[in-house]
């Protein structure tokens, strides 16, 4: 499209927004209709861990919304010369899971419980015996079990449960709703009616019995929708509360709500049987689309679905690059003590491309990335460990080359379940995420830890932002009886170019001498948890 055409489709609403709320970065993607990007925009913001949960506060969601918003919008004024005042349909994703519960008046009981939280163990492991499915600790079922269980006095106010996701949503259309991908983070869904499953909710209810509460599940959960249905329009209000300088015109469509899984899915055309995604940030996790139902119930699997409800089996893991990221950030703080000047971005690319000259399995050094909790090795906290013998070989591009392994050290231990246990078989595995950024490098490790060819498609940057904004434009441009899956692949993806690369035999079985010795070392891990409390 030229610049006059770009104009005249953003002035008329020919266009499709997708925001999403990740762990870092509120990120905004304007698309025009052949689904290409058009502007971004993005705010900076992060967690904090207050009594002992982590937690975003309502307000930072909505400065942060707001401001996410307002560069998106000066990004179009100054590329384009126009002003958004409307766009075809709006989506909003966000990281998935947690809990968020409101009373009758909207007010929030206790503040967002995000899924970087692994206090919900008995709970978890309680329903996963009651459903024989599996319920992860950072699942909304999960905590409200567990605020039953710890008889905390708000369960008995909860009017409305939802995600961050369906929360934003809520308040800018009035719709109770999530997308049914993000709901299966709530709770199980039946993929043969894409709704909660009915038999479970059942069991939930029976367990609620007991409890004296004035509510039962299916009162408080939000409605299940599949990509492709309308979730509500704009109101006046919530208008006003995303652009508070009141240029953008209410009535605009939104799609269903998702989770940040689901839209990574979308932005790397992995809904369909046989394909599967990664994506790698702040957490990391992988997503499989499977053929049949695994044999058994695995505590490291999660069984989720795609937007249109197929079953998905996820192996996530809460810690990714945040403990490699603190790192860079120390040696940016030596360049500047000694007064040279090194941009970040130059910083991460030396620094990443500097593992690939490193042994194969890191020269013997050994890390461990627990900023929090991670729940594949049972560990109810997290403190980043780097450990080293007398004989390691301590250089700096083993050192690097040793936390970009551990970063994917708990993901690879699922991942053995579903290849080798399960022989789940896939077609194409595509990347994405911050962890992709410095080209080839993450791709390298992220081939060496699953031993399959990983693919980065061009739009990989984009992320789940470009992700929603594909379901919104769905929801708007779609045809009778047309699957995503179709939609994706012949409107959307035909002709994109990805970059694959094969595993290299060298950093695969590096590797897997890393993992051995990854395995041997967790109760250095487990003591370091025991013997060092975390300031409060």
């Amino acid at each position: 499209m030229n610049p006059t055409d770009i104009r005249n489709a953003i002035e008329n609403g020919k266009t499709a927004l997708g925001i999403e709320f990740g762990s870092t970065r509120i990120k905004a993607v304007l698309v025009g209709a052949d689904h290409t990007p058009l502007a971004s925009g993005g705010h900076e913001w992060e967690n904090r861990y207050e009594n002992g949960v982590w937690t975003y506060s309502l307000d930072d969601v909505w400065t942060g919304l707001q401001a996410c918003f307002r560069d998106l919008r000066a990004a179009v004024q100054a590329q384009y010369n126009v002003s958004l005042r409307t766009v075809g349909a709006i989506g909003f994703s966000g990281m998935m899971h947690g809990y968020m519960p409101f009373d009758q008046d909207g007010a929030l009981l206790v503040p967002f419980r995000t899924w970087r939280n692994t206090i919900t163990g008995q709970a978890a492991a309680q329903l996963t015996e009651l459903f024989q499915f599996n319920i992860p600790q950072r699942w909304s079922i999960a905590h409200l079990w567990q605020a039953i269980l710890n008889q905390e006095p708000h369960v008995k106010d909860i009017h409305h449960l939802t995600t961050l996701a369906g929360y934003v949503h809520w308040k800018l259309t009035g719709e109770k709703v999530l997308g049914v991908g993000e709901a299966s983070g709530m709770f199980p869904i039946d993929s043969a009616t894409n709704d909660y499953d009915a038999r479970k909710i059942e069991q939930f209810n029976a367990l609620l019995a007991a409890q004296n509460l004035p509510w039962r599940l299916p009162d408080i959960l939000p409605r299940v929708l599949v990509a492709g249905e309308p979730a509500g329009k704009l109101t006046p209000e919530g208008a006003r509360l995303l652009d508070p300088s009141g240029e953008l015109q209410p009535g605009i469509p939104l799609c269903p709500p998702e989770g940040d899984a689901e839209t990574g899915m979308v932005a790397t055309n992995s809904v369909a049987e046989r394909t599967g995604n990664v994506s790698a940030g702040t957490s990391v996790f992988a997503m499989i689309v499977l053929e049949k139902p695994l044999s058994r119930v695995y505590p490291e699997i999660d069984i989720v679905t795609t937007p249109t409800g197929k079953p998905v089996a996820m192996v996530h893991s809460n810690n990714c690059t945040s403990d490699l990221n603190a790192w860079i950030d120390l040696f940016q703080e030596f360049t500047q003590a000694i007064g040279v000047e090194v941009s970040e971005s130059k910083l991460y690319e030396t620094l990443y491309r500097l593992a690939l000259a490193g042994d194969a399995d890191g020269g013997g050094l050994l890390a461990y990335n627990y900023v929090s909790g991670e729940h594949i090795t049972h560990m109810e906290e997290g403190r980043p460990l780097f450990v080293r013998t007398p004989t390691s070989r301590f250089t700096l591009a083993n050192f690097m080359r040793t936390h970009l392994f551990a970063s994917l050290g708990a993901l690879r231990i699922g991942l053995d379940i579903l290849f080798e246990q399960e022989r789940v078989q896939i077609d194409q595995i595509l990347g994405h995420g911050g962890f992709f950024k410095t080209r080839e490098v993450g791709q390298r490790v992220m081939a060496a830890a699953m031993n399959v060819p990983v693919s980065v498609m061009e739009t990989a940057g984009e992320g789940g932002a470009w992700g929603i904004a594909l379901l919104a434009a769905y929801m708007l441009y779609r045809q009778a009886n047309e699957s995503l899956e179709a939609y994706l692949a012949d409107r959307v993806f035909a002709g994109q170019k990805a970059v694959t690369l094969a595993p290299d035999r060298r950093d695969v079985d590096g590797f897997a001498a890393f993992m051995e010795r990854y395995k041997r070392g967790l109760p250095i891990e487990r003591a370091a948890v025991e013997a060092l409390p975390v300031a409060g």
